[in-house]
């Protein structure tokens, strides 16, 4: 049994048993990754795959039972290899973060700056998409770090650790009737086209469940990614604008008003994930220090090392998640 017998069917799975996409992804050829497999269903006496004529339709139940100790052993090789690296290039390496366009624009940018003043001979990678996505790249171990809010609580495979907490605010434009209300309620917002996030994207979950349980339909005419795009078309008339906290002001807003919505909707978090077999370099920690500030190094690894949830939740227990504007500030 070789390494590179066991990579080959850790990727046809990860590609949904197609052949070909495999091979592009391991930069060899269809036929070289088949004829792999076969060697390794002919030494193990079982059938990995069940096939209808050379098409992978399913994996058997042998299958999975392997299947479940590839991924485990991949992972341990990842880390042996991460843990000499460490030792061998000290402070050389990688940090590799996936998370959602406002986190990589507002949040990112000034710890970045910070991480790569200190330790400069790291290469740093940042993929941004959809949090499913993303946080999916961390649970597959492709990614060092997510950071993600709801979504990164529905993957088993990573341990989450608190960053900080946030809420939203209402932007409209300067004269805007919402700016005269002493306090603005849901019932004001949903007489109003509502901008707002995406579905899946940046807390719009938790918005579109404060709404339902005032037993309100908000009238959502426009929808994106991005924090700008929402804020441009706000400025067009198009409606009310809803967005993160993280992205209420920027260099062209002046023609905008933003109102603090935090007394309508409560607050998101974000959480910092890992794959808990990973192994976490010196110069890793530090970027999860610089991402949960309020909690000191002695306690970051207690909670890197600790897999079960509750037992996580009870070393959190004692320290206090600060908000947005708590981090920004220093404030913890």
């Amino acid at each position: 049994m070789k390494l590179q017998q066991l990579r080959f069917l850790d990727a046809v799975v990860r590609n949904n048993l197609n052949v070909s996409s495999a091979a592009e992804e391991l930069y060899t050829s269809q036929p070289g990754v088949s004829h792999q497999i076969k060697l390794l269903e002919e030494e193990l006496d079982i059938k990995i795959f069940e096939r209808s004529g050379k098409k992978l339709t399913g994996i058997s139940p042998a299958g999975y039972a392997v299947l479940e100790h590839v991924e485990s052993l991949l992972n341990n090789v990842k880390s042996i290899k991460q843990a000499a690296r460490e030792y061998s290039m000290a402070n050389r390496g990688s940090l590799s973060i996936a998370t959602t366009h406002t986190q990589a624009q507002f949040i990112l940018p000034k710890i970045l700056q910070q991480y790569s003043q200190k330790y400069p001979r790291i290469d740093l990678q940042v993929h941004q998409g959809n949090p499913k996505a993303m946080c999916k790249l961390a649970a597959n171990n492709l990614v060092d770090f997510v950071l993600a809010s709801e979504t990164i609580d529905e993957f088993d495979e990573l341990v989450t650790i608190p960053a900080y907490k946030w809420n939203r605010y209402i932007v409209v434009p300067k004269g805007h009737g919402l700016t005269s209300k002493s306090e603005i309620s849901l019932a004001d917002l949903a007489a109003y086209p509502i901008l707002t996030y995406m579905l899946g994207l940046t807390g719009r979950s938790k918005l579109d469940r404060t709404f339902q349980n005032a037993n309100l339909e908000p009238n959502v005419v426009f929808t994106a990614t991005d924090s700008d795009v929402i804020k441009t078309y706000v400025k067009l008339g198009f409606g009310v604008g809803i967005i993160a906290e993280m992205a209420r002001s920027g260099p062209a807003d002046e023609e905008l008003a933003c109102i603090n919505a935090n007394h309508l909707f409560p607050d998101s978090m974000i959480k910092v994930g890992f794959r808990h077999s990973r192994h976490i370099a010196t110069y890793q920690y530090e970027f999860l220090h610089m991402m949960t500030p309020y909690l000191d190094m002695d306690t970051i690894k207690e909670l890197v090392h600790t897999r079960a949830l509750n037992d996580r939740n009870e070393i959190l227990a004692k320290y206090s998640v600060p908000t947005f504007q708590q981090l920004l500030d220093g404030d913890y």
